[in-house]
């Protein structure tokens, strides 16, 4: 069987920030991680250790100390629209509608607009959104306006999707929808995603692999394969071998976050 390649590749990544009263902290601490074509992987650890850090760095936002990021070959060096990225804030343009925020991307390319428009059409539905292509953001739900958000980025075709804590902001009723939503837009698109979680259950049932991070520095202390068969619905989360894997990612996680408690009551 032929090995598939390396979409994305993270090589020996430190990140070290200065403290502005002097000193400094290291947030990301020689992070080796790699994501394939088409495949979903979750990051998750415990509370400050460099997660979102390490989307930003992925995303060009925030420059490695050292190391490397590399993305189809090629050294990420800056943002790009090769990476799209959602936030767990809301990070709609309140001037423009759902359709124009999807619009957006593309016309920016130098899209013609009538291809702008089928663009924003096919996401619109993809997210099941039809009906809403006029509303601003001010007029929708957070979990519609989530979905706006994914469109928008999936409407720039990026080779990447990058997720920070998406659903995070969302009431648990809310949140259960959207993490079916996602799995019905990846089975469609199958676009290669990066997603930052905090929510082992989440992670377990929407990843092909989790990476489990120490507490900081960040590391990678365990990579989990999920190999709960796709598609994949809310209704997997009673089975046992569900279970199974989200007790092995919350023992993972827990080490570690007594590790950080430990560290506290040592120092305080």
């Amino acid at each position: 069987m032929t090995a598939v390649a390396a979409k994305l590749t993270i090589k020996d990544v430190t990140v070290t920030f200065q403290r502005r009263r002097g000193g400094s902290v290291v947030a990301v601490d020689s992070l080796d991680l790699m994501v394939r074509d088409k495949e979903f992987v979750c990051i998750v650890g415990p509370s400050g250790c460099g997660k979102s850090t390490l989307l930003r760095i992925i995303a060009g936002l925030t420059r490695p100390t050292t190391g490397e990021v590399v993305l189809d070959g090629i050294q990420v060096s800056g943002p790009g629209a090769d990476r799209g990225m959602v936030f767990q804030s809301y990070t709609l343009f309140p001037w423009l509608t759902v359709e124009g925020n999807v619009e957006f991307g593309p016309r920016l390319s130098g899209q013609p607009p009538e291809l702008c428009t089928r663009i924003a059409k096919r996401y619109i539905d993809l997210v099941g959104l039809s009906g809403f292509e006029h509303s601003y953001p001010k007029e929708l739900s957070g979990g519609m306006m989530q979905r706006a958000a994914i469109a928008r980025a999936l409407a720039n075709d990026p080779e990447i999707l990058l997720m920070d804590e998406p659903f995070g902001a969302l009431d648990a009723q809310t949140r259960t929808l959207m993490q079916e939503l996602l799995l019905s837009v990846w089975e469609q698109t199958h676009k290669t995603v990066l997603f930052v979680t905090h929510d082992i259950e989440e992670a377990v049932l929407l990843a092909d692999r989790v990476y489990v991070m120490t507490a900081r520095p960040g590391r990678i202390k365990r990579e989990i394969k999920v190999s709960l068969p796709r598609p994949r619905t809310v209704g997997v989360l009673d089975s046992e071998e569900f279970l199974r894997f989200r007790r092995e990612v919350q023992q993972s996680i827990r080490e570690e976050s007594l590790k950080v408690l430990s560290a506290k009551e040592e120092g305080g």
